[in-house]
């Protein structure tokens, strides 16, 4: 596992005290500017050299779709909060002030969608299990502790919430025997994925506390990993000091029977171009982990499918296996990013429809909205009604996986809750209102 180490750099991240400097080389005047710091004092913003270097096309910017994938853009969020914001820096107030409007601003902005914060925690007990979800019956998911921030924030991110505002509102834990306690207490769970944040923004050492002691439990299957670092930093895996020690416990992992499954996230095409990538990738797959892909669909980013197709290819072509183009979340600029759902059908069909049969492993566009993960899967028109033609790729409730069901089309509809059911009163997924008396 030797690496050259030329042409090595260490890690700069860049933060909102630098932010003022950088919109500067993407050509905003001064009011410009202002906005876009009023939009950063309410969503968190996070880059790092390798980002704004190697990856962003200044020449293009603000246009540029890395630049709006990691900038936040000053009509982000409704024109009325960003202009008080703006006036609140411009005279200088005091920064409890700014702070409180930010944090109000946020609490609009559905900060915990599809029930994380009390549907998807476990308990024992009464007592919920901090730093974990439990959502479908075979996968578990654990935050640690020292793995909640990233490389880089996403301007999407639906987990936005864990890089500001108020601690209690956090996913975080470096209780790894709880974890392992509720695991061997539920069969059925398979699997864990650490997520984040981003796990691989944590040090081999520490990210070994967190592995070695899921490698004894044999009731797993697979260990996930959530991260964006192959795009963002693909350093981490070729000449960080510790990338070949990190590769070692990748080993280590898949010598214990488990399936390592790399959940990387890509974005767009340009983060799969550089050669730091193809040898991040390569290192890891030598380890025998799996490289599965997936990113949402965002306006303005990656609303093409184009883009798709031709990261499917690439992505196939390098060893990776093309697994989710999700919808954009109904949480933060949800408004700004989302494509209908209409439209990321098309997206999503017309990119499947010009790949090879190896690369169509990949599902979408698929909702995570709080039943379960909600595939579209075309629009019909049955008795004489147009119609969205749906099914649930993973649910809360297990019999619900599978099952065709039908919304009436509508070509605004963003996310579920837009959606009204056609053919029936209801959805699988919803209860009758008797059944909602009974269990009252």
């Amino acid at each position: 596992m030797i690496v050259n180490q030329v042409g090595a750099r260490r890690f700069k991240a860049y933060t909102s005290k630098h932010l003022d400097e950088l919109l500067q080389r993407a050509g905003l005047d001064e009011e410009e500017r202002l906005r876009v710091r009023a939009v950063a004092t309410v969503l968190p913003f996070r880059t790092n050299a390798y980002v704004v270097e190697e990856l962003i096309d200044w020449s293009s910017a603000p246009d540029d779709p890395i630049y709006r994938l990691v900038f936040p853009q000053a009509d982000m969020l409704p024109a009325a909060d960003v202009t008080r914001l703006a006036e609140l820096l411009r005279t200088g107030a005091p920064n409890d002030e700014i702070q409180r409007l930010a944090a109000a601003v946020r609490l609009r902005l559905n900060p915990h969608p599809a029930g994380q914060m009390d549907l998807n925690v476990p308990r024992i007990g009464r007592e919920p299990m901090r730093g974990m979800q439990h959502k479908y019956p075979e996968t578990v998911l654990f935050f640690p502790k020292q793995g909640q921030t990233c490389h880089a924030y996403c301007t999407y991110c639906f987990r936005w919430a864990q890089f500001v505002g108020d601690a209690d509102l956090k996913f975080a834990s470096d209780d790894v025997a709880q974890l392992v306690a509720y695991v061997k207490e539920h069969p059925e769970i398979t699997s864990v994925l650490l997520t984040g944040g981003d796990p691989m923004i944590m040090g081999e050492p520490v990210l070994r506390r967190y592995i070695e002691p899921l490698l004894e439990l044999e009731q797993l299957e697979s260990i996930r990993i959530g991260t964006k670092s192959l795009a963002y930093w693909p350093q981490r895996f070729t000449t960080d000091p510790d990338a070949d020690d990190t590769l070692r416990l990748f080993e280590q992992a898949v010598a214990a029977g488990k399936n390592l499954a790399f959940m990387a996230h890509f974005s767009h095409l340009r983060e799969l171009e550089s050669d730091l990538v193809a040898t991040a990738v390569r290192r890891i797959l030598d380890t025998g982990a799996v490289i599965r892909t997936q990113a949402p669909l965002i306006r303005s980013i990656n609303d093409d499918p184009e883009v798709w197709s031709a990261m499917w290819r690439r992505q196939l072509g390098m060893g990776m296996v093309p697994y989710y183009m999700f919808v954009e979340r109904d949480t933060g600029p949800q408004d700004y990013f989302a494509v209908p759902l209409a439209r990321a059908y098309e997206v999503f069909r017309d990119a499947y429809a010009s790949v090879s049969g190896l690369c169509r492993t990949v599902r979408g566009p698929s909702m995570s909205a709080t039943p379960g993960k909600v595939c579209v899967d075309g629009v019909a028109e049955l008795a004489g009604q147009k119609v969205f033609v749906l099914h649930m790729i993973q649910a809360r409730d297990p019999s619900l996986v599978g099952r065709p069901f039908f919304a009436r089309y509508d070509p605004q509809a963003t996310w579920l809750s837009d959606l009204r059911p056609a053919f029936a009163d209801r959805f699988p997924f919803e209860q009758a209102p008797q059944e909602t008396r009974l269990s009252a």
